[in-house]
Order: structure tokens, then sequence, then C-alpha cells
């Protein structure tokens, strides 16, 4: 059995797509949607930059989703490989939009603009410069917890990514994740600071999840065609008010993506197929279990790769 996944923040790159754009129609479609919908040229910041421009908040959310949607739906029309075969969805973070999206509950558009504004919304919801994310390496959570748990009266931050056995990412204002740093370093343990400018998945995003309650109460659902894995809670998730809720919540909770690669292997998962830009996730699962089978489909070599090499 099988789990299709969805990349997050992170993944973007200058000229993502480009192969796929110039040579397939459906693609072009998709791109020429986004554009009349967002109303300028997003297809050409994707493919030319610059990158600041790409890696802001409100344009990387919305840039990931659609070369995800493209490719997903791209699979499905030109090599005739149906995904919504698969028993699960799951993305990180804006990546479950896309699993969403392409589970059939939200339409296209809708997803495209509901990122755009979620990217303002985290992106506005802390002063500039004042935040940030740390990832701390080689060591597991529960380190990581004991050390702040320890230290709550010098600082305060948060666990924002539960990405792998060995590998966590920090959110905190830059003066306590400094200080945060420093304890990390006292124990031997290795931290790279993320280029990101908010702290995002923990408590400093309340203003974003006001704005997102909002959008997201007033958004159309549809009925879900595959069961979808919830970063909040790291399990499956099929009721939409439920689904509506645990959007909300995801603004300022842990990302659980370790907890929820091992609840698809505990449900005879031994397959996954990374769709979107970037291999990033490919590289957290085989760091969660060896055992399963990870691809990533990103350029037309690959999508060829999976249609004959007896993947499914």
């Amino acid at each position: 059995m099988f789990s299709v996944i969805f990349p997050g923040q992170g993944s973007q790159s200058v000229g993502m797509g480009k192969d796929l754009l110039q040579n397939y129609q459906v693609v072009k479609e998709l791109f020429k949607e986004a554009d009349d919908s967002l109303k300028f040229s997003f297809s050409n910041l994707i493919i030319n930059g610059p990158k600041d421009e790409l890696d802001k908040t409100e344009n990387t959310q919305p840039a990931i989703f659609l070369i995800g949607y493209s490719i997903f739906k791209l699979l499905k029309k030109e090599f005739g490989i149906d995904l919504n075969k698969a028993e699960f969805f799951a993305g990180h973070s804006l990546g479950e939009y896309t699993a969403l999206s392409c589970s059939g509950a939200i339409s296209f558009l809708d997803t495209l603009n509901l990122l755009k504004k979620r990217g303002q919304a985290m992106q506005s919801a802390f002063p500039l410069g004042e935040g940030g994310m740390l990832a701390v390496l080689g060591t597991n959570i529960e380190k990581v917890e004991k050390i702040l748990k320890n230290n709550e009266d010098k600082y305060n931050c948060y666990i924002a990514n539960d990405n792998s056995n060995l590998q966590n990412v920090v959110s905190g204002k830059i003066k306590d994740l400094d200080l945060f740093e420093e304890d990390l370093k006292k124990n031997s343990i290795k931290s790279i600071k993320l280029s990101v400018s908010a702290p995002f998945h923990c408590k400093y995003m309340s203003k974003a999840t006001e704005i997102m309650k909002n959008e997201i109460a007033n958004l159309n659902f549809n009925t879900l065609s595959n069961k979808i894995i919830s970063n909040v809670t790291g399990k499956e998730v099929e009721n939409i008010i439920e689904i509506k809720k645990l959007l909300v919540d995801q603004i300022e909770s842990r990302v659980r993506w370790r907890e929820s690669i091992l609840y698809m292997i505990n449900k005879k998962i031994n397959k996954f197929i990374e769709i979107g830009p970037g291999k990033v996730l490919n590289g957290l699962i085989k760091r969660i279990d060896k055992n399963v089978e990870v691809v990533s489909i990103n350029e037309i070599k690959e999508m060829n790769e999976l249609k004959n090499n007896g993947f499914f």
C-alpha cells in the first residue's frame, strides 16, 4: 500500500516546474489560471524569480502548491497514474492544503488564494526580524523538550516541527533562540538557524490564527476522495468540520511529521510518493524508517520512471 505526500515551505527554487510548463498543456492552463486569479504574472516569478521575492511566505506557499497540484494532475492526464488510489494523503504544513486540494476537498483556485492569504497572515503576525526558527540536529525530541522545559525561566521557545528521529525545528524570538542555542552547544547538540522571517507554528502566530479562522470558516469544502493525515494530530481525519478546525489549529501547533509517517507505516504503508518541488520529505522519511520505499516526483524523467518501474 502507498501514500502520497506533499512538501512544505523550504522546498521552493526559482525555475521549479519549468520543463513541465514548457511541455504540457494541462500545466500551462493551471499556471494561466493562477496568473489570472492572483492578478499578476505569478508563473514568471516562479520560473524566473527573483529568489528573494519567491521566498516571501505569501508567494512561497501558493507557488509550492501550484507545482504539486500541477504534477498531480499531469500524472493522471498524461501518464495514466491515478494517485487517488493511495491509502492516505499527507502534507507538511502548507503541504496539507495541497493534499486536501488533490483529494477534492478544496478547489484549485480556492486553495491557491487561501494559501496566498495564509502566507500574508503568517508573515504579518510577528514583527519582521524579531522571530525565527532553529533546526536542531542529531538528537531526539525528548532531549529537546527537556532542555526547553528546564530553562523556561530563561527563554520561551517552542517545538514547531517534529520532522524525523534526529531533526526538530524550534521557533521563538531571536533573543530566546540565541540563548537556547547556547544551551544546545553546552550539550554538544548541533543546530542551524533557518532563513525564515517569523517564528511559525507556535503561539506567536495567534494573529494569523484569527485571520485564517474566518477564511477557512467561509470556504466551501467538498467530500474527500482520500483519507488525510492531520499535522496537528499525526492521525487520519475525514470529517470536514474537524478538518477545518485542525487547519486553524495548525497555524500555532507543532507539525507532527514523524508521528504522521509512523502512523501510516503502522497502517501497513510501505511506499511513499512525494509530489512537488525538491526531495526534502524523501530524506526525512528515510531517517524515520529506512525500510520503506520513497520516490520524489517533480521532473518528466521521474514521471516516466514511476510509470515504468512497477512502483504500484
